[in-house]
C-alpha cells in the first residue's frame, strides 16, 4: 500500500504559514538533500488549493533538480473551488478527498508526497491517511501565524522515528502515527 507522507517547514513556536517570508535564511544543502530525498521516494504530490496556486504561479518558471521534479511529477490538487488546474500532470480532486485518497492508496506505486498545504494536512490527519510526518522545525519564533496543529487537529500521538540537527539549527524530525 502506498503511504501519504507530509512534510513541513515549521516555526518554533508551531507556525507553518507563509515559510518563504522566514524559512530561506536556514536552508542549505542538507536540507535540500533531506528535501529532495523525501521528494525521490514519491511518484506523485499532493496540494492544497493554495499552495497549488503559489506552486504553479513559480515552479513551471524555474530551472534545476527541484523544478524539474515538481514541474514533472504527478500532482493531485485538493480543491473544491478550482475549476481547473492547467500546471504540468495536475489533477483536480472536487469531491470527497478523503475517499479518493483512500483508493489512491491502495493503488500501485509509491509514496503521495504533501508538502505545504496545511488545511489539507490537517484534514489527513484527523482522517488518520498521513502515514509520515516530517517537520523541520526552524529556530525561529514568528509569534502570529497559522499553526499546524489547533484544536480541531485533537489528540494525535506521535512516534519518532528519527531525527537530525542541521548546522543551521533546523530539527528534522521524523513522525509516524502511533
Amino acid at each position: 500500500m502506498r503511504k501519504i507522507v507530509a512534510g513541513l517547514f515549521v516555526s518554533l513556536d508551531g507556525v507553518v504559514e507563509a515559510p518563504e517570508t522566514w524559512h530561506f535564511p536556514y536552508m542549505n544543502e542538507e536540507m535540500g538533500a533531506a528535501v529532495m530525498a523525501i521528494q525521490a521516494e514519491a511518484d506523485t504530490l499532493l496540494l492544497g488549493r493554495a499552495t497549488y496556486e503559489s506552486f504553479a504561479a513559480v515552479w513551471p518558471h524555474q530551472t534545476g533538480e527541484m523544478a524539474d521534479q515538481l514541474n514533472n511529477i504527478p500532482k493531485l490538487v485538493a480543491s473544491t473551488t478550482l475549476q481547473t488546474a492547467e500546471w504540468n500532470n495536475s489533477t483536480l480532486i472536487s469531491g470527497d478527498v478523503i475517499d479518493e485518497l483512500r483508493r489512491t492508496k491502495e493503488r500501485p506505486g509509491r509514496n503521495i508526497s504533501i508538502t505545504g498545504s496545511i488545511t489539507l494536512t490537517r484534514t489527513l490527519l484527523r482522517a488518520g491517511l498521513v502515514d509520515e510526518l516530517h517537520l523541520m522545525v526552524h529556530p525561529i519564533v514568528l509569534g502570529t501565524g497559522t499553526r499546524l496543529f489547533d484544536e480541531s487537529t485533537g489528540r494525535l500521538p506521535l512516534t519518532l522515528v528519527d531525527s537530525t540537527t542541521f548546522r543551521s539549527g533546523v530539527l528534522n524530525l521524523h513522525f509516524q502515527p502511533a
